[in-house]
């Protein structure tokens, strides 16, 4: 009788999988931990990475929808932070918040006009905007990094933007659950969640219906972009500095909390919280490395067999949810 229910379930969300295995980690974890994982402080750090890196995989998914991918945003996330930090210096963090946030949507801009005017894939695009961004970030640095100034963390600004604590959760969470809301009102109560579905399922369909597809794909860019910059903006505000490396290897990170969360690579297909949960299962993974000690030589090749492992039983599972 259950496997009757699960099956159907699944494929028809995508997303179960990696709630499933993200279920059998979370009880793994705790039990092999002595309670070093599972605890109250540690889940909120586990729930502030999830945060930023949850924001990123959102626009990451958006863009995903749509055929297209963006392998910058670990750069436009760079770039937010620095423009923050940089500008709180001399303005009020909102304000500072506000142009930071503006570059990450100038960033998506360039990606999505130089996607949509050359014809050119979007990977190749997007690849040499991350070296390029990444490039401008270490120069403006030199090797140090920036920090926001003692005057400037008294606010309430800087508080509500990564810096401060509510119920014991960092800011940025909150921000994440908002964005969350919006953009599931977006795909889900107007046209736009439609027509960036139909682009990715077939660009001449989409045409054929009258979508402007140009406009749709930049448009993912853009907030693709923005949503870097507020996840590398409330990063630099939990963090207090930033330096010319910030957001390295997190667009890897935030493309493999899309694929995990059931977002399709080829388009037409994306789950926003799936994508959260594919973000919360990477920050656990790593999480748990820590607390066991785990060298940081080993770190990443660690993480990245138990990613391996978490997507091949994600797909056995959609495998025999659609068998008869």
């Amino acid at each position: 009788m259950a496997m009757s229910v699960a099956k159907p379930l699944i494929r028809r969300h995508a997303e179960i999988g990696i709630f499933l295995i993200g279920a059998i980690l979370i009880a793994i974890f705790a039990s092999t931990s002595d309670g070093r994982w599972a605890n109250v402080d540690n889940i909120g750090t586990i729930l502030q990475v999830t945060a930023t890196l949850g924001l990123m995989s959102l626009g990451v998914a958006l863009v995903i929808g749509t055929g297209e991918i963006d392998i910058s945003v670990g750069s436009t996330f760079g770039m937010g932070a620095l423009a923050y930090l940089w500008l709180a210096a001399n303005v009020d963090p909102s304000i500072a918040a506000l142009a930071a946030i503006v570059v990450g949507a100038a960033i998506g801009l360039i990606n999505g006009l130089l996607v949509t005017r050359t014809e050119t894939p979007s990977l190749i695009i997007t690849l040499g905007t991350l070296m390029i961004f990444r490039g401008i970030a270490i120069a403006l640095t030199e090797g140090f990094s920036f920090s926001i100034p003692y005057a400037a963390r008294k606010g309430w600004t800087y508080w509500i933007l990564g810096g401060g604590d509510f119920l014991h959760f960092n800011t940025a969470l909150y921000w994440l659950i908002i964005v969350l809301v919006i953009l599931m009102v977006m795909l889900k109560a107007m046209p736009f969640g439609n027509r960036l579905l139909a682009v990715g399922g077939s660009v001449e369909s989409a045409h054929s219906r009258g979508v402007r597809v140009d406009r749709i794909k930049l448009s993912a860019f853009v907030l693709c972009g923005t949503l870097a910059a507020l996840a590398g903006t409330l990063e630099a505000g939990k963090l207090g500095f930033a330096d010319g490396s910030m957001g390295r290897l997190m667009e890897l990170q935030a493309i493999a909390s899309c694929v995990l969360g059931g977002c399709l690579l080829a388009g037409g297909r994306i789950s926003l919280p799936g994508a959260l949960m594919g973000a919360f299962v990477l920050s656990s993974i790593q999480s748990y490395l820590v607390v066991n000690g785990v060298q940081p030589q080993w770190f990443v090749l660690l993480l990245g067999v138990i990613v391996v492992l978490a997507a091949y039983g994600d797909k056995s599972l959609r495998q025999w949810a659609l068998r008869k």
